[in-house]
Protein backbone atom coordinates (compact mmCIF):
# COMPACT_ATOMS: atom_id res chain seq x y z
CA UNK A 1 0.00 0.00 0.00
CA UNK A 2 0.68 3.54 -0.74
CA UNK A 3 -0.32 6.43 0.01
CA UNK A 4 -0.84 9.30 -2.13
CA UNK A 5 -2.15 11.65 0.60
CA UNK A 6 0.74 14.15 1.88
CA UNK A 7 2.49 12.34 4.78
CA UNK A 8 2.33 15.44 7.10
CA UNK A 9 -1.32 15.51 6.85
CA UNK A 10 -1.68 11.88 7.77
CA UNK A 11 0.14 12.66 11.15
CA UNK A 12 -1.80 16.06 11.25
CA UNK A 13 1.74 17.87 11.79
CA UNK A 14 3.20 20.96 10.76
CA UNK A 15 5.89 20.66 7.85
CA UNK A 16 8.20 21.57 10.75
CA UNK A 17 7.46 19.50 13.09
CA UNK A 18 10.13 18.47 14.88
CA UNK A 19 11.11 14.32 15.65
CA UNK A 20 9.58 14.16 19.16
CA UNK A 21 6.51 15.82 17.52
CA UNK A 22 6.34 12.97 14.58
CA UNK A 23 6.89 10.45 17.29
CA UNK A 24 4.19 11.66 19.46
CA UNK A 25 1.32 12.16 16.16
CA UNK A 26 2.73 8.56 15.40
CA UNK A 27 1.86 7.10 18.94
CA UNK A 28 -1.51 9.04 18.66
CA UNK A 29 -2.91 7.96 15.39
CA UNK A 30 -1.29 4.24 15.76
CA UNK A 31 -2.96 3.34 19.25
CA UNK A 32 -6.12 5.22 17.63
CA UNK A 33 -6.32 3.12 13.77
CA UNK A 34 -4.40 -0.03 15.38
CA UNK A 35 -6.84 -2.88 14.07
CA UNK A 36 -6.36 -4.71 17.60
CA UNK A 37 -8.26 -1.75 19.18
CA UNK A 38 -10.94 -0.06 16.49
CA UNK A 39 -12.54 -2.82 14.43
CA UNK A 40 -14.38 -0.33 12.18
CA UNK A 41 -13.88 -0.74 8.57
CA UNK A 42 -10.66 0.60 7.05
CA UNK A 43 -8.94 1.04 10.08
CA UNK A 44 -6.70 -1.07 8.98
CA UNK A 45 -5.72 0.62 6.00
CA UNK A 46 -5.51 3.66 7.83
CA UNK A 47 -3.14 2.01 10.35
CA UNK A 48 -0.61 1.05 7.66
CA UNK A 49 -1.32 4.71 6.05
CA UNK A 50 0.39 6.18 9.43
CA UNK A 51 2.84 3.74 9.60
CA UNK A 52 4.03 4.66 6.13
CA UNK A 53 4.24 8.45 6.82
CA UNK A 54 5.79 7.88 10.32
CA UNK A 55 8.59 5.37 8.13
CA UNK A 56 9.52 8.39 5.36
CA UNK A 57 9.02 11.23 8.10
CA UNK A 58 11.35 9.80 11.09
CA UNK A 59 14.51 9.17 8.80
CA UNK A 60 16.00 12.10 7.67
CA UNK A 61 16.94 11.57 4.62
CA UNK A 62 14.00 10.48 3.66
CA UNK A 63 12.11 13.31 4.68
CA UNK A 64 14.58 16.11 2.88
CA UNK A 65 14.11 13.71 -0.28
CA UNK A 66 10.18 13.80 0.61
CA UNK A 67 10.35 17.48 1.28
CA UNK A 68 12.10 18.33 -1.84
CA UNK A 69 10.37 16.17 -4.67
CA UNK A 70 7.23 14.73 -2.94
CA UNK A 71 6.17 11.24 -3.38
CA UNK A 72 8.39 11.26 -5.97
CA UNK A 73 11.53 12.01 -4.03
CA UNK A 74 11.10 8.51 -1.79
CA UNK A 75 10.80 6.37 -5.14
CA UNK A 76 8.10 4.30 -3.29
CA UNK A 77 10.36 3.01 -0.97
CA UNK A 78 7.79 3.78 1.60
CA UNK A 79 5.23 0.82 0.37
CA UNK A 80 7.96 -1.91 0.53
CA UNK A 81 6.47 -4.22 3.25
CA UNK A 82 2.87 -2.76 3.31
CA UNK A 83 1.36 -4.39 0.70
CA UNK A 84 1.10 -7.80 3.08
CA UNK A 85 0.72 -5.92 6.06
CA UNK A 86 -2.49 -7.82 6.75
CA UNK A 87 -4.13 -9.99 9.50
CA UNK A 88 -3.01 -7.69 12.48
CA UNK A 89 -4.66 -8.78 15.75
CA UNK A 90 -1.78 -7.90 18.88
CA UNK A 91 0.61 -5.13 19.92
CA UNK A 92 3.93 -5.56 18.31
CA UNK A 93 8.11 -4.71 19.82
CA UNK A 94 6.77 -1.07 18.51
CA UNK A 95 3.79 -0.69 20.66
CA UNK A 96 6.37 -1.84 23.66
CA UNK A 97 8.74 0.49 22.85
CA UNK A 98 6.57 3.50 22.23
CA UNK A 99 4.00 2.49 25.05
CA UNK A 100 5.61 0.24 27.40
CA UNK A 101 3.21 -2.58 27.47
CA UNK A 102 1.51 -5.14 24.98
CA UNK A 103 -2.27 -6.06 24.32
CA UNK A 104 -4.37 -7.44 27.45
CA UNK A 105 -5.04 -11.23 26.98
CA UNK A 106 -8.39 -10.76 29.50
CA UNK A 107 -11.29 -12.65 28.96
CA UNK A 108 -13.88 -10.88 26.37
CA UNK A 109 -16.73 -9.78 28.00
CA UNK A 110 -20.11 -10.79 27.41
CA UNK A 111 -22.37 -8.24 25.11
CA UNK A 112 -24.63 -5.84 26.47
CA UNK A 113 -28.51 -6.26 25.92
CA UNK A 114 -31.72 -3.85 25.66
CA UNK A 115 -34.67 -4.10 26.53
CA UNK A 116 -37.89 -1.96 26.40
CA UNK A 117 -40.82 -1.75 29.06
CA UNK A 118 -44.01 0.24 29.03
CA UNK A 119 -45.83 1.00 32.34
CA UNK A 120 -48.52 2.94 33.26
CA UNK A 121 -48.74 6.47 34.82
CA UNK A 122 -48.90 5.06 38.07
CA UNK A 123 -46.12 2.93 38.29
CA UNK A 124 -44.08 5.14 37.43
CA UNK A 125 -45.49 7.46 40.43
CA UNK A 126 -45.49 4.58 43.24
CA UNK A 127 -42.90 2.37 41.30
CA UNK A 128 -42.78 -1.56 41.99
CA UNK A 129 -41.49 -4.83 40.27
CA UNK A 130 -42.04 -5.48 36.76
CA UNK A 131 -40.93 -8.89 35.07
CA UNK A 132 -38.90 -8.98 32.34
CA UNK A 133 -38.82 -12.04 29.62
CA UNK A 134 -36.25 -12.06 27.20
CA UNK A 135 -33.50 -14.50 25.39
CA UNK A 136 -29.63 -14.30 25.93
CA UNK A 137 -26.58 -16.22 25.52
CA UNK A 138 -25.56 -17.87 28.62
CA UNK A 139 -22.80 -20.52 29.06
CA UNK A 140 -24.10 -24.01 28.08
CA UNK A 141 -25.59 -25.54 30.94
CA UNK A 142 -24.49 -29.16 29.68
CA UNK A 143 -20.86 -28.40 29.47
CA UNK A 144 -20.26 -25.50 31.31
CA UNK A 145 -18.68 -23.92 28.67
CA UNK A 146 -16.18 -26.32 27.84
CA UNK A 147 -17.85 -27.41 24.61
CA UNK A 148 -16.64 -31.29 25.61
CA UNK A 149 -19.11 -33.79 26.20
CA UNK A 150 -19.42 -34.30 29.69
CA UNK A 151 -16.88 -36.77 31.00
CA UNK A 152 -14.88 -36.30 27.47
CA UNK A 153 -11.14 -35.10 27.33
CA UNK A 154 -10.21 -30.79 26.47
CA UNK A 155 -7.04 -30.77 24.39
CA UNK A 156 -4.62 -27.71 24.41
CA UNK A 157 -4.05 -26.83 20.97
CA UNK A 158 -0.86 -27.45 19.54
CA UNK A 159 -0.58 -25.43 17.00
CA UNK A 160 -0.80 -22.09 19.28
CA UNK A 161 0.08 -23.73 22.03
CA UNK A 162 -3.12 -22.88 24.27
CA UNK A 163 -2.86 -19.36 23.33
CA UNK A 164 -5.59 -19.39 20.52
CA UNK A 165 -3.43 -16.58 18.13
CA UNK A 166 -0.53 -17.54 15.66
CA UNK A 167 2.06 -14.94 15.72
CA UNK A 168 4.65 -14.06 12.87
CA UNK A 169 7.51 -11.30 13.45
CA UNK A 170 7.67 -8.85 10.32
CA UNK A 171 11.10 -6.64 10.62
CA UNK A 172 10.07 -2.71 9.40
CA UNK A 173 12.45 0.32 9.33
CA UNK A 174 11.47 1.84 12.42
CA UNK A 175 11.36 -1.56 14.58
CA UNK A 176 9.46 -4.87 14.47
CA UNK A 177 5.54 -5.53 14.52
CA UNK A 178 3.95 -8.88 14.92
CA UNK A 179 1.54 -10.30 13.03
CA UNK A 180 -1.45 -12.21 15.05
CA UNK A 181 -3.81 -14.31 12.96
CA UNK A 182 -6.59 -16.45 14.78
CA UNK A 183 -5.42 -19.57 15.19
CA UNK A 184 -7.27 -21.79 12.89
CA UNK A 185 -7.18 -25.47 14.39
CA UNK A 186 -8.71 -24.05 17.76
CA UNK A 187 -10.75 -20.87 16.06
CA UNK A 188 -9.33 -18.77 18.93
CA UNK A 189 -9.96 -21.07 21.84
CA UNK A 190 -6.62 -22.21 22.33
CA UNK A 191 -8.23 -25.84 23.05
CA UNK A 192 -10.76 -27.86 21.59
CA UNK A 193 -13.09 -30.90 22.65
CA UNK A 194 -12.32 -34.17 21.98
CA UNK A 195 -15.97 -35.20 21.08
CA UNK A 196 -18.60 -31.92 20.97
CA UNK A 197 -20.39 -31.13 23.84
CA UNK A 198 -24.73 -32.54 21.93
CA UNK A 199 -26.54 -29.99 23.59
CA UNK A 200 -24.36 -26.68 22.26
CA UNK A 201 -22.67 -28.68 19.23
CA UNK A 202 -19.19 -27.75 20.91
CA UNK A 203 -19.95 -24.31 21.03
CA UNK A 204 -19.82 -23.67 24.72
CA UNK A 205 -23.13 -21.45 24.47
CA UNK A 206 -26.52 -21.64 24.18
CA UNK A 207 -29.69 -19.47 24.22
CA UNK A 208 -32.04 -19.39 27.34
CA UNK A 209 -35.09 -17.64 28.11
CA UNK A 210 -35.18 -16.26 31.31
CA UNK A 211 -37.40 -14.02 33.71
CA UNK A 212 -35.58 -11.02 35.14
CA UNK A 213 -37.14 -9.74 38.16
CA UNK A 214 -36.52 -5.25 37.85
CA UNK A 215 -37.39 -2.73 40.55
CA UNK A 216 -38.99 0.06 39.20
CA UNK A 217 -38.31 3.19 41.15
CA UNK A 218 -41.03 5.36 42.15
CA UNK A 219 -40.65 8.63 40.46
CA UNK A 220 -39.25 7.19 37.15
CA UNK A 221 -39.98 9.66 34.27
CA UNK A 222 -40.69 9.05 30.50
CA UNK A 223 -37.54 7.66 28.20
CA UNK A 224 -35.35 6.87 31.66
CA UNK A 225 -32.59 4.09 31.17
CA UNK A 226 -31.86 1.71 34.02
CA UNK A 227 -28.60 -0.06 34.03
CA UNK A 228 -28.61 -3.99 35.45
CA UNK A 229 -25.54 -5.12 35.85
CA UNK A 230 -24.51 -8.47 34.27
CA UNK A 231 -27.65 -9.31 33.44
CA UNK A 232 -26.82 -9.36 29.55
CA UNK A 233 -25.35 -11.84 27.50
CA UNK A 234 -22.23 -14.16 29.10
CA UNK A 235 -19.44 -15.43 26.86
CA UNK A 236 -16.73 -18.23 27.60
CA UNK A 237 -13.84 -18.13 29.27
CA UNK A 238 -14.48 -16.61 32.21
CA UNK A 239 -15.43 -13.45 30.99
CA UNK A 240 -17.99 -11.23 32.71
CA UNK A 241 -21.39 -11.01 31.71
CA UNK A 242 -22.57 -7.93 30.22
CA UNK A 243 -25.04 -5.38 31.62
CA UNK A 244 -29.42 -5.02 30.80
CA UNK A 245 -30.11 -1.80 29.88
CA UNK A 246 -33.96 -1.18 30.70
CA UNK A 247 -35.44 1.56 28.53
CA UNK A 248 -38.85 2.97 30.16
CA UNK A 249 -41.70 4.11 28.31
CA UNK A 250 -44.60 5.89 30.57
CA UNK A 251 -48.52 5.46 28.71
CA UNK A 252 -50.38 9.03 29.09
CA UNK A 253 -52.70 9.37 31.70
CA UNK A 254 -56.37 10.05 30.92
CA UNK A 255 -56.29 13.17 33.59
CA UNK A 256 -52.71 14.21 34.11
CA UNK A 257 -49.88 15.22 33.12
CA UNK A 258 -46.26 15.37 34.43
CA UNK A 259 -43.68 18.50 34.26
CA UNK A 260 -40.82 17.61 36.35
CA UNK A 261 -41.92 16.28 39.44
CA UNK A 262 -45.50 18.04 39.63
CA UNK A 263 -48.53 16.74 38.49
CA UNK A 264 -50.63 18.88 36.38
CA UNK A 265 -54.64 18.83 36.26
CA UNK A 266 -57.34 20.69 35.03
CA UNK A 267 -60.78 21.35 35.45
CA UNK A 268 -64.11 23.16 34.59
CA UNK A 269 -65.65 24.73 37.55
CA UNK A 270 -69.75 26.73 36.94
CA UNK A 271 -70.18 30.66 37.02
CA UNK A 272 -71.50 30.58 40.83
CA UNK A 273 -68.66 28.18 41.93
CA UNK A 274 -66.04 30.69 40.53
CA UNK A 275 -67.76 33.95 41.63
CA UNK A 276 -68.89 32.92 45.38
CA UNK A 277 -65.86 30.03 45.84
CA UNK A 278 -66.42 26.62 47.47
CA UNK A 279 -65.27 23.23 48.03
CA UNK A 280 -64.27 21.48 45.08
CA UNK A 281 -63.71 17.80 45.61
CA UNK A 282 -60.26 16.78 42.84
CA UNK A 283 -58.51 13.32 42.10
CA UNK A 284 -54.54 12.80 42.77
CA UNK A 285 -52.49 10.13 42.53
CA UNK A 286 -53.60 8.19 45.47
CA UNK A 287 -57.71 9.44 46.46
CA UNK A 288 -59.51 12.61 46.38
CA UNK A 289 -58.88 15.53 48.07
CA UNK A 290 -60.93 18.89 48.93
CA UNK A 291 -60.03 21.88 47.27
CA UNK A 292 -61.04 25.54 48.50
CA UNK A 293 -61.86 27.87 45.88
CA UNK A 294 -61.96 31.89 46.65
CA UNK A 295 -64.97 33.69 45.41
CA UNK A 296 -63.85 35.57 42.40
CA UNK A 297 -61.59 32.77 40.64
CA UNK A 298 -61.12 33.69 37.34
CA UNK A 299 -60.65 31.18 34.33
CA UNK A 300 -57.02 30.06 33.91
CA UNK A 301 -56.27 30.59 37.64
CA UNK A 302 -54.11 27.89 39.14
CA UNK A 303 -53.81 26.14 42.67
CA UNK A 304 -51.54 24.19 44.62
CA UNK A 305 -51.50 20.90 46.76
CA UNK A 306 -48.28 20.51 48.03
CA UNK A 307 -46.58 16.76 48.56
CA UNK A 308 -49.17 15.47 46.08
CA UNK A 309 -46.73 14.95 42.82
CA UNK A 310 -43.94 12.60 41.97
CA UNK A 311 -41.43 11.24 44.07
CA UNK A 312 -38.48 12.74 43.35
CA UNK A 313 -35.88 10.16 42.14
CA UNK A 314 -33.46 8.88 44.80
CA UNK A 315 -35.49 11.00 47.47
CA UNK A 316 -38.34 8.99 49.12
CA UNK A 317 -39.33 11.84 51.50
CA UNK A 318 -39.27 14.67 48.83
CA UNK A 319 -42.46 14.82 46.42
CA UNK A 320 -43.48 17.60 43.69
CA UNK A 321 -46.67 19.06 44.08
CA UNK A 322 -49.82 18.73 41.91
CA UNK A 323 -50.89 22.33 40.09
CA UNK A 324 -54.79 22.34 39.12
CA UNK A 325 -55.84 24.72 36.61
CA UNK A 326 -59.91 25.94 36.64
CA UNK A 327 -61.52 26.69 34.01
CA UNK A 328 -64.58 28.93 33.83
CA UNK A 329 -67.82 27.18 32.03
CA UNK A 330 -69.97 29.14 30.55
CA UNK A 331 -73.74 27.42 31.03
CA UNK A 332 -75.17 26.58 27.71
CA UNK A 333 -78.84 25.27 27.19
CA UNK A 334 -79.99 27.19 30.21
CA UNK A 335 -83.92 26.98 31.41
CA UNK A 336 -86.59 29.71 31.03
CA UNK A 337 -86.06 30.63 35.05
CA UNK A 338 -82.10 30.60 34.30
CA UNK A 339 -82.55 32.92 31.93
CA UNK A 340 -84.51 35.16 34.10
CA UNK A 341 -82.03 35.38 37.03
CA UNK A 342 -78.92 35.26 34.80
CA UNK A 343 -81.03 38.84 33.03
CA UNK A 344 -81.27 40.25 36.62
CA UNK A 345 -78.16 39.14 37.45
CA UNK A 346 -77.34 41.48 34.59
CA UNK A 347 -78.92 43.82 35.57
CA UNK A 348 -78.02 43.98 39.12
CA UNK A 349 -74.58 45.26 37.78
CA UNK A 350 -75.51 48.24 36.51
CA UNK A 351 -77.12 49.11 39.65
CA UNK A 352 -73.68 49.97 42.38
CA UNK A 353 -75.85 49.54 45.13
CA UNK A 354 -77.13 46.38 44.46
CA UNK A 355 -73.91 45.09 42.53
CA UNK A 356 -73.15 41.67 45.32
CA UNK A 357 -76.16 42.72 47.51
CA UNK A 358 -79.01 40.10 46.65
CA UNK A 359 -77.22 37.58 48.17
CA UNK A 360 -80.72 35.14 47.59
CA UNK A 361 -80.43 36.08 43.99
CA UNK A 362 -76.48 34.32 43.42
CA UNK A 363 -77.87 31.34 45.97
CA UNK A 364 -80.97 30.70 43.24
CA UNK A 365 -78.03 31.02 40.19
CA UNK A 366 -75.71 28.51 42.07
CA UNK A 367 -78.63 26.17 42.55
CA UNK A 368 -79.53 26.32 39.15
CA UNK A 369 -75.88 25.11 37.55
CA UNK A 370 -75.62 22.31 40.01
Amino acid sequence: MTTSRDYYEVLGIQKDASPEDIKKAFRQQALKYHPDRNREPGAGDRFKEVAEAYQILNDPERRTAYDRFGHAGVNGGSARGFDDFTGFGGFGDIFDAFFGGTRSDAPRRGADLEYQIAISFLESAFGGEKLLDLNRTEVCSGCNGSRAEPGTEVITCGSCRGSGQVRRVQRMVFGQFQQVTTCSTCVGAGSYPKQACSQCRGLGLETRRRKIAVEIPAGIDDGSRMRISREGEQTGGGGEPGDLYVYVRVEPHPQFDRHGNDILYETAIDVARAALGGKLSVPTLEDEAELSIPAGTQSGQTFRLRGRGMQQPGRSNRRGDQLITVSVATPVNLTKRQKELLGELGASFGDDAANGADGGLFDKLKGGFR
